[in-house]
C-alpha cells in the first residue's frame, strides 16, 4: 500500500477518516524511534503532549516508559514505538474497540508490514485486545506470549499510564512485573537478532528531539 515509512507518514498526517480526528487539536500522531528495530512497542493512543508533538509516548507516561526500558538497557531510539489510535480521544478517554479496530486496520497494520519487527510489546488493554483478541484482559494475560495476526510473537504488559495511578505495594508489584515483561521481550529479540544494539550511550531526550515537529504542528494549525 505504501512505498516506505515516509510515504505512510505523509498520508497519515492527512487522515480525516474518523470522528476522532475532530477531537484532536493537531491531527494524527505518527511513530518515534527506529523502524529498523526488531522490537516494536504498541501503546494505546496519544495524550495532550503527544497531540502537540505528533509522536507517541513522550509525555509523563512516555517518560516512565523510558525509565522502565532503561532498567533492561533499552533506549527509545533503538525501538519502534507507535499507537493503536493515532488521534487523541476527547478528554483522554479510553478508545472503544470499534475505534481501535478502525484506526489500526488503516494504519498500524500498514506500519507493521513495513517495519516487520521480530517481537511486539503491547502496552495496556487496548493494544492487547487488538493484537490478541477482544476477550483478552491485561490483568490475566499480562506477561503471557501470544501470536499476532502478523505471525509476530507479542507479550503484553501494563501501560505506564496505569502505573502512574498506583501507589504503595501495588505500584512496586506492577513495576516489577513490567520489568520482567520487558526483560522477556528483550531476551527473545536477542535470541532472534543477537547483534542488534538496543541502547545508546546517551539517553535521548524525546521532547527535545521532536521539538521541530511540535513547532510544525502549531504553525500548520495557525495557518489552517
Amino acid at each position: 500500500m505504501f512505498h516506505d515509512m515516509d510515504d505512510l507518514e505523509s498520508n497519515l498526517f492527512q487522515c480525516t477518516q474518523c470522528a476522532l480526528h475532530n477531537n484532536s487539536n493537531h491531527g494524527p500522531t505518527s511513530y518515534n524511534g527506529s523502524p529498523d528495530s526488531p522490537l516494536t512497542i504498541v501503546g494505546e493512543g496519544p495524550g495532550g503532549v503527544e497531540d502537540e508533538y505528533g509522536v507517541p509516548l513522550i509525555g509523563p507516561s512516555g517518560q516512565l516508559l523510558d525509565k522502565a526500558l532503561m532498567s533492561v538497557n533499552i533506549t527509545r531510539d533503538h525501538v519502534f514505538t507507535t499507537n493503536i489510535i493515532k488521534c487523541r480521544p476527547k478528554g483522554n478517554r479510553t478508545p472503544t474497540i470499534e475505534e481501535a479496530n478502525f484506526c489500526a486496520n488503516n494504519w498500524l497494520d500498514a506500519e507493521l508490514a513495513l517495519v516487520a519487527p521480530k517481537v511486539i510489546i503491547a502496552l495496556g488493554s487496548v493494544a492487547l485486545k487488538y493484537l490478541d483478541n477482544p476477550g483478552a484482559r491485561i490483568t490475566k494475560d499480562r506477561g503471557k506470549w501470544f501470536n499476532t495476526k502478523y505471525n509476530i510473537p507479542a507479550i503484553a504488559t501494563y501501560h505506564p499510564a496505569y502505573l502512574l495511578r498506583l501507589t504503595g505495594k501495588q505500584l512496586v508489584k506492577a513495576k516489577w512485573e513490567v520489568y520482567y515483561d520487558f526483560q522477556a521481550a528483550l531476551a527473545k529479540c536477542q535470541e532472534l537478532v543477537p547483534d542488534y544494539k538496543f541502547k545508546s550511550d546517551v539517553v535521548p531526550n524525546l521532547l527535545e528531539l521532536y521539538q521541530f515537529r511540535k513547532t510544525e504542528r502549531f504553525t500548520n494549525k495557525e495557518n489552517a
